[in-house]
């Protein structure tokens, strides 16, 4: 079987080749620094060739919402092509918990038409939809300026990267569920509450001013805006464990079996 990880330079694509590779899997990195282009469409017809599973974790270079549409659509557009001329069995792409809901934002607006191509394109497929990474709201908050951060105080049950790479992979190795589902970490927080905690953890003098109007990709959030439902798959990392263990800088630990590690 062959799975080629559409995106397999970035930070989850890594994580999911390297995992699969851990257990044997043939596995096709594909990312313009691979020489696979999914919107000059440059090597993908050559990186889709004979492959059995497709795992999209692609990004676009920018988060605003003309930009993000352009790069979703023109991109899904071409992979799922190829993919059908491939004769790929399985389409599985990396989604955000919510993106049918917060349409206020060109962002999220750019992912749901991402979704909306590919349960329209007659492959059988999966959409994992992901909460926040842990690593994501970090950055967020360590890249700011320096000025104290704004931020909603809305409710979240963010993820760990690693854990939504193993979600991924779990997905490669099974049957299309034909459409989609959710996967979430296993602890909620105020959202103001966990960057004033990165902020702690790196020492950094700026405070945290909750603003319930402050905007998330351009979209106002409510309570449950960003958060799973009860059908969601729960994953196992702490987010003090994780901020714990970034801190140390740890190498690559050992990872659960295959398929478990998860309660549903």
């Amino acid at each position: 079987m062959k799975i080629v990880v559409v995106g397999g330079s970035g930070r989850i694509g890594e994580k999911l080749v390297y995992n699969l590779r851990q257990d044997d899997y043939r596995v096709l990195e594909a990312s313009p620094s691979f020489g696979v282009n999914t919107i000059t469409r440059e090597g993908l017809d050559r990186a889709l060739d004979g492959a059995t599973v497709v795992v999209d974790v692609t990004q676009s270079p920018t988060l605003d919402g003309p930009g993000a549409l352009a790069f979703f659509e023109s991109s899904g557009r071409n992979l799922l092509a190829a993919g059908k001329a491939a004769g790929v069995r399985h389409h599985i792409a990396l989604s955000i918990v919510g993106a049918d809901r917060l349409q206020a934002s060109g962002y999220f607006q750019a992912k749901k038409i991402q979704e909306d191509l590919i349960k329209a394109s007659g492959l059988p497929f999966s959409i994992l939809r992901s909460t926040q990474f842990f690593e994501f709201i970090s950055g967020v908050v360590q890249d700011g300026t320096d000025r104290d951060i704004v931020i909603s105080p809305v409710r979240v049950q963010p993820i760990a990267a690693e854990d939504v790479a193993e979600t991924l992979a779990d997905l490669a190795l099974g049957s299309p569920i034909n459409g989609a589902v959710e996967v979430a970490g296993p602890e909620r927080f105020r959202l103001d509450a966990l960057a004033a905690e990165v902020l702690t953890a790196f020492e950094d003098p700026r405070q945290v001013q909750p603003d319930p109007a402050a905007p998330y990709f351009g979209a106002r959030l409510d309570e449950t805006s960003l958060l799973p439902g009860a059908t969601a798959r729960i994953a196992p990392t702490r987010f003090h464990d994780w901020l714990s263990a970034s801190l140390q800088a740890p190498p690559i630990a050992p990872r659960t079996a295959r398929g478990q590690g998860y309660a549903s």
